[in-house]
């Protein structure tokens, strides 16, 4: 149980939180809501013991194990593999111990190791860090990868593993679904919902919050407040709340008003003083209900395109990717027009950017044909396009490299349209937030007033507000969106239609997101591996999905068949591994520890795999 007892909390001379009274319970998933700059992240290292409360008191359980996601990783030699156990200190130490103690040929100190891996449950430590890795969207071949050759996003991938396998009675997670695909996101929202200790996230996106947390804390104007449910409920209660005390305002308005006119008529008349007291008594102790403030919604907008072809854009039989060696889609034959709402879907690395690069002409195909009306203009926002964004320089000048021709009061009332008003369009960038980058780097691609808009995960960083306002100038653009996304409530808001990328292909997928999610599910654990073999069937884009046909027979045997032999190869690796004379050869011991961490993983994929096969027949 976490409790605040009248709980205030600094930034600088900043009161970001004051008067807290709270309890949170054990075994509560609780997200924390608010805009930026309200005290989420504050309120985290308070937690963590990073922060001391400017008053009253902040209580957690003496002996809770509290795990958080790093807010930075270094450049490590180690393994990923290697570093997602590291999570768990205890079971990596106690299997570093045993390692050590097989290679000097001290079979005392194995022994111990192997009774203090009995007693962590330790024993399948490897097998959950690789599960970890492989539901956030690492391949195997990658798990043996050093941590350095990762870029930054797939490093916040670590970094939330890590945090997953960390024992842990109060789990604390910042943003966890930034850098991730849809595919990973609905993969933690299973395990969250199986976490068995306290949860508190931070996020902005509210499907996430739906399908996760059984508590919200919103946190404005320096108060928090607690209530039960998912996201939707608080949505619901809070506008119930506003709607009473506006009702309680205007009445006690109404009240005033009145017992102020008897005062101020009668005050004089002797007759009528000692009611007029009465009433100012009265009017004295009125609670002093405070007005609801109607927060201004953030409205922005992509202006109509300069000219609207019918046809765009359309491929014929293309191949894309990064050379001969690296193709990543086959056959892809798709066409966008006017009036078109595409989301893509599919797990990193499946072919979603390469498809988006392929479409904007970073990438060339390496066959097939691509067809560009003369007038297309494409507006592109993909990942690394806020950092593209000049230092040293403010919005205004980003606007005016693009049109060196406009009058400063065009520019500006333009970027007042974005939320840039007054002297923010003269701020330096370098001390805006990523949500208020991402903001301006949107404008910019608004302004070239483009008629295809190719939008890669365009919602990092941005609150809920500024998600809406995306949605709602997204939904009224009329030109033609390809829309790359984790955010479901962004892309069911957005969207029409939906095109999945897997396998090397790209077809149409017929349903919605939650179908999508169904489908995730139910798709067999090495499907992410299997990716990498493309095939080349070709794709008509009016095509339908076709209904879900029976397990062939023979597929079931051939994975029935692959469980038994990576059971024989696991059985004879441990075995070997048994045998006190391979403690002479170090290589060899290595060779096999590594061996049969891939067996493991092997055979764990390979049974769900089975196991969803059985389901389906």
């Amino acid at each position: 149980m976490i409790s605040f007892r009248n709980f205030a909390l600094r930034r600088g001379e900043r009161l970001l939180l004051s008067n807290l009274d709270l309890t949170l319970h054990a075994g509560w998933r609780v997200g924390v809501v608010g805009r930026n700059g309200a005290g989420k992240s504050s309120l985290f290292a308070a937690l963590m013991g990073q922060l001391e409360p400017d008053q009253g008191t902040l209580e957690v359980p003496v002996r809770a194990r509290i795990a958080a996601v790093a807010q930075e990783t270094p450049a490590l030699p180690e393994p990923a593999l290697d570093f997602v156990l590291s999570g768990d200190g205890d079971v990596h130490a106690a299997l570093r111990a045993e390692a050590e103690a097989r290679a000097a040929g001290d079979w005392e100190a194995v022994a111990a190791a192997h009774q203090r891996l009995e007693e962590l449950k330790g024993y399948d430590g490897l097998a959950r860090a690789g599960r970890l890795l492989h539901g956030l969207g690492f391949p195997a071949e990658t798990h043996e990868k050093p941590v350095a050759d990762f870029s930054g996003g797939w490093r916040v991938r670590l970094n939330v593993a890590r945090a997953l396998m960390t024992p842990s009675d109060l789990l604390l997670l910042d943003e966890p679904t930034n850098h991730l695909d849809l595919d990973a996101v609905v993969w933690l929202e299973d395990w969250l919902k199986r976490y068995d200790g306290t949860l508190l996230v931070i996020s902005h996106d509210r499907e996430f919050l739906d399908n996760v947390a059984t508590h919200i804390l919103h946190l404005h104007d320096g108060k928090a407040t607690l209530y039960a449910g998912n996201y939707t409920d608080f949505e619901r209660q809070r506008a119930e709340q506003l709607r009473q005390q506006q009702i309680a305002y205007e009445k006690e308005q109404a009240e005033r008003a009145h017992l102020q006119a008897f005062i101020d008529r009668f005050r004089a008349k002797a007759s009528k003083a000692r009611q007029a007291q009465s009433r100012i008594k009265r009017l004295e102790k009125l609670a002093g209900t405070e007005a609801v403030r109607v927060e201004r919604a953030l409205r922005i907008e992509f202006p109509e395109p300069l000219k609207l072809p019918n046809s765009l854009l359309s491929l014929h039989g293309v191949e894309a990717g990064y050379g001969a060696d690296a193709r990543i889609l086959t056959r892809v034959n798709m066409g966008l027009e006017v009036g078109d709402r595409i989301g893509l879907l599919g797990r990193n690395g499946a072919g979603k950017s390469t498809l988006v690069k392929t479409l904007v002409g970073e990438l060339m195909p390496l066959a097939g044909e691509l067809r560009a009306h003369p007038d297309l203009r494409i507006g592109y926002f993909a990942q690394h396009t806020v950092e593209s964004l000049v230092a040293g320089t403010s919005p205004l000048e980003h606007l005016r490299a693009l049109a060196p021709e406009a009058s400063n009061q065009a520019l500006r009332d333009f970027l007042g349209k974005w939320n840039f008003p007054g002297d923010r369009a003269f701020e330096v960038i370098d001390t805006f937030s990523g949500g208020e980058k991402a903001r301006l780097a949107l404008a910019l691609i608004a302004y070239r007033r483009p008629n295809l808009l190719l939008l890669d995960e365009p919602t990092n960083h941005l609150d809920l507000d500024m998600r809406e306002a995306l949605a709602e100038a997204l939904s009224d653009f009329e030109g033609a969106l390809v829309l790359v996304s984790h955010d479901r409530h962004l892309l069911g808001l957005v969207c029409d239609r939906y095109w999945r990328v897997a396998d090397g292909r790209v077809e149409p997928f017929e349903g919605d997101l939650d179908d999508y999610a169904a489908w995730l599910r139910a798709r067999p654990a090495e499907a992410g591996a299997a990716a990498q073999a493309r095939t080349a069937a070709p794709v008509a884009p009016a095509a339908r999905t076709p209904p879900k046909p029976k397990v062939n027979p023979y597929k079931l045997q051939n994975a029935e068949a692959e469980v038994a032999r990576l059971e024989a190869e696991l059985a004879e690796c441990e075995a070997e591994l048994a045998d006190p004379s391979v403690c002479t050869d170090p290589a060899r011991l290595a060779e096999l520890g590594r061996r049969q961490v891939r067996l493991r993983q092997a055979l764990d994929q390979a049974e769900e795999a089975l196991l969803a096969l059985y389901a389906a027949s």
